[in-house]
């Protein structure tokens, strides 16, 4: 399953440290949780959307019901929560591990089907929600490689491109999968 957390930051002031915070401390402590298996988080190359995605597949919805998320990753942003913004969070049934999307890539977002990322000639991963927001009701993705990606102005409204701002981290127990990387030591 794949659960997304979508949001926007408003102070500017404080972005960079949040956003150091985030890509530094919480996707490893959310990596260890017994249940997550890959993280990695996004910026958007455009208007339209939040700002932030984050992607990380997990085995289900009772692996954000238990204390060990709660301890080590659920709701810690207290200090950063006003300036949270547009915030969504939603669990996806459809693909078992997000893909891995390498830093000269781009994670294309489609929220009206499939058929724009097509017509690109890359087949997307078709996703339905199953928990939480509900919202959208379904999510096409596709990992656009480095050099393919059109002017913003070409992409159909809801289909958003999105720049990885952080390597893909893996479980210890998915550092044995086929294309795995090293879990980071952080």
């Amino acid at each position: 399953m794949i659960y997304t957390v979508e949001c926007s930051y408003s102070d500017s002031a404080s972005e960079e440290e949040w956003n150091d915070f985030y890509s530094l401390h919480k996707l490893p402590a959310l990596i260890s949780v017994r249940g997550f298996h890959t993280s990695q988080r996004f910026r958007a190359c455009g208007a339209g959307c939040p700002t932030y995605l984050a992607l990380h597949s997990i085995d289900g919805l009772d692996v954000l019901q238990g204390d060990e998320y709660a301890r080590k990753g659920g709701g810690n942003f207290a200090r950063w929560q006003q300036h949270i913004t547009d915030w969504h969070r939603n669990l996806y049934g459809g693909l078992d591990r997000a893909p891995t999307v390498e830093q000269a890539d781009y994670l294309l977002v489609s929220r009206v089907g499939p058929e724009p990322i097509i017509a690109m000639g890359i087949a997307p991963e078709p996703l339905h929600a199953v928990a939480l927001d509900h919202a959208p009701a379904a999510l096409w993705l596709a990992r656009l490689p480095a050099g393919m990606v059109p002017a913003r102005e070409s992409f159909p409204s809801g289909v958003h491109a999105y720049a990885p701002m952080t390597a893909q981290l893996k479980s210890v127990s998915d550092a044995g999968r086929s294309g795995a990387e090293t879990h980071p030591d952080a």
